[in-house]
C-alpha cells in the first residue's frame, strides 16, 4: 500500500505519532509481520509505501495513517535526521549521477525550485538555519501543517479482502485527516531561460569516461500523453540497429552507447535528453557526433511521421500491457499512486504506457523544439582537469560554460562525414503467435528431460502463469574460462564482443520484449532468453551461430578493451560499501581474482590473444540447460540438439565433450570456530572520507533447519538493528543486517558505512548491538516469537508472480548442484514445528558475543577522514581471540573449503 502526499523530511513521519508514541514501532511492526518500508520524495511529491503480510493489514494501515493526522516530530528525532540526511548527502558526494544531475539544475534560473540544493545537508538544515534564527523542528511542523492536506493526497490499497472491505477499512482509518483545501504547489514557467540555452557546458566527473548530454526544454509529453510524441521520438533517437544514429557511432569507433529520451518532468516544464557514452576517439569527434545528432534530427523533421512506425509501438505497447507481468504489489502501489496525481482516473492503470492517438502534428512538435537554437550540451571527461574556471556549490563540480549559438552548430552538422542514416525497418521480433503451448506434463518441479555426454536439459512447463513467454538459461561450463586473470578477463571480452555482434540484429528483440543477455560467470559463460517464446528460437539460434562462427574484430576489440579499462580504473571508486563486499567475497571464493591482477592482465592484452585463447576456451564444454514456460517438451530437445549439431557435430565443430575430472565447483573458505578475522585496508579512493564495515558471521552449510533458524534471526534483527546503529547511533545513512549467501554457505553480515566512526570503532558498536539484542532474543514471549515464524511462512508460502521469480529459483537449485526444489515446503514445515528454545541455542552457538562456535570475519575500509586510526589497528597486535588477515591469498590458501553439493553425495552427479 502507497500514499503519495506533498514534500517534507518524509522519514520524520516514521518515528512516532500520538496514537504510537514508541519511536520505531511502526517500522519495528511491519519488519516483524513478513514487510517493508520507505519513502522518496521527487521534485513535487512525496511518497510513503509499505507492504506486509496480508492478515497484518488492518493494524499496519492503522499505524501508518496516523502519520497523516497526528505526527510526533520530537526535537531529538527531528536532530538525528538531520544527521541522517547529512549522512546520505555524504554518500553522495563523490557520484557522477548526483553532482552532474545539480550541475544541470545549477545552470537554470535563480528563482526556480528547479534549480535549488536537492537533497539538503547539516550546514542547510542546521547551521545556517540558526543563522537565520530559524528552528528546523518547528520550520517542518509548518509546512506539515500548511501542506498535508486530504485534498493533495492520493492512497493506493493492494488487498485479498474485497473492495467493500477494503473501502471500509480506509474510510475508517485515515477520515481523520484533515482537509484544508490546499491547492497544489505549480511554478509555471521553464527553469532555462535564454541565457542557459545555446550553452556548451565543459565538467570534470570523478570516473573516467567521456559522457555527452544534449538536452532540450520542450513541452511536458504529460499534456498530450495519448499521443505520445517523445515515445515516437525516442524510439527512433535511441535506435540500435542499422542506420540509426547509435548504429553509425559505433561504426566509426565513437560510442559506446546511447540513450534517448524525456527526463526531468514535471506538469510545467520537461527535458529531452540524448545521452552518448563516448570512446576516446569520440572524445575528439564530439563535434562530429552531435554533428550527426543534428542530421537525424532533420532526417527526422523532413521525412514526415510515418504511422507504420506509431502502429509498431503501439502494437508493442498493447501486448506489453496485456501480457505485463505481475510484478511485486509494493512496485503496483507506487506506480498508480503516482499515476494518479498526474492522470484522469480512468488513465490510473494505463498511463502514458500506451499511445493511443496517431498525431503527426504532436510529433511535429516536439521535432522542431530540439533545434540549435534551444539545446543545452553537457559534455563531461577527466580531460578538462585544469581547463575550468567555475565550481558548482554544493558538490564541488569543476565545470566551464561556453557559447554555442546556432551557426556553429550548422557547421559542425555540414563537416560531420556522410554517413547513411535513416529510419529502422519494420521489427521482425513483434510476437504474431501469442497461444498457449498444450502440455501434458502437469509438473510443478523442474525434471530432467534429456542427458548426452555434451549437455543436460532440465524442463519446467508453465502451470502457473499462463502467458505466451519462456525463459531459457544456458551455462557453457569451460574450466579454462577461470583458470587464471587473463583466462577471466578474456572469457569476459568474449561475451562482450559476442553481445556487440548481436546488437545491429537484436536490438529489435529486445524493443519487442524478448530479452537476452551473453554473460561470464563462475564457470564459464550463460546465455540467458526470457520473454515471448513467438521468436525465442530464432534468436536463440542465432547466438549460438555467432558463437560457432566467432571471428576477433580487431576494430571492436579495441573500443570493448578501452571501455573495460575505463571500468577497472573506476574500480577505486566504488563506495567503500561496496569495497567491503568486494573484499569479503574475494577471501571466501575460492575461485575469485582480484580487479587489479584482472586490469593488468587486460592492459597487456590484444586481439590476437583472444583469437588464440578462444579454440582452447571451448575445446572443452558442457552445457546446462534450464527451459520453461510456454515451451512444449519436444521443441526444447529439438533446440538442444539443433545446439549441440552447430557446436559439437559440425565437421569442424568448435566444442569437444568436458571429461567427467573436469567439472568445475564454486567453493567457499571455511572460517575458524572461536576466531575473529579482521582485515583493514585504507580505502582505495584517498579521497573519499567515509570509511565501512562488513562484519560477518558464519554459521552453517544449506540445511533446512538451520536455514530457518538463520532466516527468523535475521528477520527478527533486522529493524532494531537498523533502528539502534543508524537511527539512534547515527552512526551513517546504510548500517543494515542481512543475510549472505556464498554456494549455500550461510551466515549473517552487518554493512555501515560512515564519516562518524572508523571501521574498528563500527565493529565494537556491532558488538553492543548484538549484547543488547541477546536480552531482547531472551525476553521475547512466546507469542512474539508465534507471531515472528507466522510472518516468515507467509513470506515463503508467496507465491511466484511471474516466471522469471520462478526460474531464478529453480535455476539457483540447479547451478548450486542442490537440486531441493521443494526447499520451501521443506522451510515451512520446519518452521511450524519450531520452538522458541532452538532459536535461542541457535544465536548462543553460532551469533552470540564470544560464543565458542562463532566464526567471524570483519572487512574494515578506513577513509580519509580514519587515515590516524587506519595506521594504529595495523602497527598494534592482533587482540585475543583475533587474527589479523595481512595476505588475502595467503590467508585463503590456508584455509579449509566447504564441500560442493555439485557431484557430492545424493547430490548432483556429473
Amino acid at each position: 500500500m502507497v500514499w503519495r502526499g506533498s514534500p517534507t523530511s518524509s522519514h520524520m513521519l516514521f518515528y512516532a505519532s500520538k496514537k504510537y508514541p514508541i519511536e520505531d514501532s511502526y517500522s519495528k511492526y511491519i519488519a516483524e509481520h513478513g514487510g517493508s518500508t520507505n519513502a522518496f520524495t521527487s521534485t513535487e511529491r512525496t511518497n510513503f509505501y509499505f507492504d506486509v503480510n496480508s492478515d497484518s493489514l488492518h493494524d499496519a494501515l492503522d499505524r501508518f495513517a496516523q502519520f497523516f493526522i497526528k505526527p510526533l516530530m520530537s526535537p531529538d528525532a527531528v536532530h538525528r535526521e538531520i544527521k541522517a540526511v547529512d549522512s546520505e548527502n555524504q554518500k553522495n558526494l563523490l557520484s557522477d549521477p548526483w553532482r552532474m544531475s545539480q550541475l544541470q539544475n545549477h545552470l537554470c534560473d535563480e528563482n526556480h525550485p528547479y534549480h535549488k540544493f536537492g537533497t539538503g545537508n547539516w550546514d542547510t538544515l542546521e547551521v545556517k538555519a540558526k543563522e537565520k534564527g530559524l528552528d528546523t523542528r518547528l520550520e517542518l511542523i509548518k509546512f506539515y501543517d500548511s501542506h498535508y492536506s486530504a485534498n493533495l493526497m492520493k492512497l493506493v490499497v493492494y488487498g485479498k479482502d474485497s473492495l467493500d472491505n477494503l473501502q471500509n477499512l480506509v474510510e475508517n482509518k485515515f477520515c481523520d485527516i484533515r482537509d484544508i483545501g490546499r491547492k497544489p504547489f505549480s511554478f509555471p514557467g521553464h527553469p532555462c531561460s535564454s541565457e542557459h540555452l545555446q550553452i556548451l557546458v565543459k565538467a570534470v566527473p570523478i570516473k573516467q569516461g567521456h559522457t555527452l548530454r544534449i538536452l532540450w526544454p520542450i513541452t511536458p509529453n504529460v499534456r498530450c500523453y495519448k499521443e505520445g510524441p517523445c515515445k515516437y521520438i525516442s524510439h527512433l533517437i535511441g535506435h540500435e540497429g542499422e542506420g540509426s544514429l547509435f548504429y553509425i557511432l559505433k561504426k566509426l569507433g565513437w560510442a559506446i552507447s546511447l540513450e534517448a529520451g524525456e527526463g526531468d518532468w514535471s506538469y510545467d516544464f520537461s527535458f529531452f535528453s540524448v545521452v552518448i557514452r563516448l570512446t576516446d576517439e569520440g572524445q575528439e569527434h564530439m563535434e562530429d557526433a552531435v554533428g550527426l545528432l543534428f542530421r537525424y534530427i532533420t532526417l527526422l523533421q523532413t521525412s514526415g511521421t510515418p504511422k507504420w512506425i506509431f502502429d509498431e509501438l503501439q502494437t508493442i505497447c498493447e501486448t506489453g500491457f496485456h501480457y505485463r507481468d505481475k510484478g511485486p504489489p509494493i512496485h503496483y502501489v507506487v506506480n498508480i499512486s503516482s499515476n494518479m496525481q498526474i492522470f484522469p482516473p480512468e488513465d490510473w492503470l494505463i498511463a502514458s504506457s500506451m499511445p493511443s492517438k496517431f498525431s503527426p502534428d504532436a510529433i511535429q512538435n516536439i521535432l522542431n523544439e530540439l533545434t540549435p537554437g534551444n539545446v543545452r550540451i553537457f559534455w563531461e571527461s577527466k580531460r578538462f582537469e585544469g581547463q575550468t574556471n567555475l565550481t558548482e556549490p554544493w558538490y564541488g563540480t569543476s565545470y566551464s560554460v561556453e557559447a554555442v549559438p546556432p551557426s556553429i552548430i550548422q557547421k559542425w552538422v555540414a563537416e560531420a562525414p556522410e554517413e547513411d542514416l535513416h529510419l529502422p525497418k519494420p521489427n521482425i521480433f513483434i510476437p504474431r503467435d501469442l497461444s498457449l503451448k498444450n502440455v501434458e506434463e502437469k509438473v510443478s518441479v523442474p525434471f530432467m528431460l534429456r542427458k548426452t555426454p555434451l549437455s543436460r536439459l532440465w524442463y519446467k512447463p508453465d502451470t502457473m502463469f499462463f502467458t505466451p513467454k519462456a525463459y531459457i538459461k544456458m551455462d557453457f561450463h569451460c574450466p579454462l574460462s577461470q583458470s587464471s586473470p587473463e583466462s577471466a578477463v578474456l572469457t569476459d571480452v568474449f561475451t562482450r564482443l559476442l553481445m556487440d555482434y548481436l546488437n545491429d540484429y537484436a536490438y529489435d528483440a529486445q524493443v519487442a520484449g524478448l530479452y537476452y543477455a551473453v554473460k561470464p560467470n563462475d564457470t564459464g559463460f550463460q546465455v540467458t532468453m526470457v520473454g515471448y517464446n513467438d521468436k525465442m528460437r530464432t534468436l536463440l539460434e542465432t547466438v549460438i551461430g555467432k558463437i560457432a562462427e566467432f571471428e576477433v574484430r580487431v576494430d571492436r576489440f579495441s573500443v570493448i578493451k578501452e571501455a573495460m579499462t575505463k571500468e577497472y580504473e573506476n574500480f577505486k571508486f566504488r563506495q567503500p560499501y561496496q569495497q567491503v563486499l568486494y573484499y569479503c567475497s574475494l577471501m571466501l571464493d575460492e575461485q575469485a581474482w582480484p580487479w587489479d591482477e584482472e586490469f593488468s592482465a587486460l592492459s597487456h592484452l590484444e586481439a590476437s590473444d583472444l583469437g588464440n585463447f578462444l579454440p582452447h576456451l571451448l575445446a572443452k564444454t558442457f552445457i546446462e540447460c534450464y527451459f520453461a514456460g510456454n515451451i512444449e517438451p519436444n521443441e526444447a530437445k529439438s533446440v538442444i540438439q539443433h545446439v549441440e549439431d552447430v557446436l559439437f557435430n559440425a565437421p569442424i565443430s568448435v566444442c569437444k565433450p568436458l571429461s567427467p575430472s573436469q567439472h568445475l565447483a564454486r567453493r567457499i573458505v571455511k572460517l575458524e570456530k572461536g576466531l575473529r578475522y579482521y582485515y583493514p585496508a585504507m580505502c582505495l579512493n584517498h579521497q573519499d572520507e567515509n570509511s565501512a564495515l562488513l562484519h560477518y558471521i558464519q554459521t552453517h552449510q544449506d540445511n533446512v533447519k538451520q536455514n530457518v533458524l538463520l532466516h527468523l534471526l535475521a528477520l527478527i534483527g533486522k529493524q532494531p538493528a537498523f533502528h539502534q546503529l543508524r537511527s539512534v547511533e547515527q552512526l551513517g545513512y546504510i548500517a543494515l543486517l542481512r543475510q549472505r549467501n556464498d554456494s549455500g554457505v550461510r551466515g549473517l553480515q552487518f554493512i555501515i558505512q560512515s564519516t562518524v566512526k572508523d571501521p574498528a570503532n563500527l565493529d565494537a558498536r556491532v558488538e553492543n548491538f548484538l549484547k543488547m539484542f541477546e536480552s531482547t532474543l531472551y525476553q521475547m514471549s512466546d507469542a512474539e516469537f508465534k507471531s515472528n515464524v507466522r510472518a516468515l511462512i507467509d513470506m515463503k508460502l508467496e507465491k511466484y508472480k511471474n516466471i522469471r521469480e520462478e526460474s531464478a529459483f529453480f535455476w539457483g537449485e540447479i547451478s548450486e548442484g542442490t537440486l531441493k526444489f521443494d526447499r520451501k515446503e521443506a522451510e515451512v514445515a520446519a518452521l511450524r514445528e519450531l520452538k522458541k528454545e532452538e532459536l535461542i541455542d541457535f544465536f548462543n552457538d553460532h551469533v552470540k558475543v564470544n560464543a565458542p562456535q562463532k566464526k567471524i570475519l570483519s572487512i574494515q575500509v578506513y577513509g580519509g577522514l580514519h587515515t590516524a586510526e587506519y595506521q594504529t589497528i595495523v602497527q598494534n597486535a592482533p587482540p585475543p581471540q583475533s587474527c589479523e588477515i595481512t595476505d588475502i591469498y595467503s590467508f585463503r590458501r590456508s584455509r579449509p573449503l566447504y564441500g560442493s553439493f555439485r557431484g557430492g553425495f545424493g547430490q548432483m552427479k556429473l
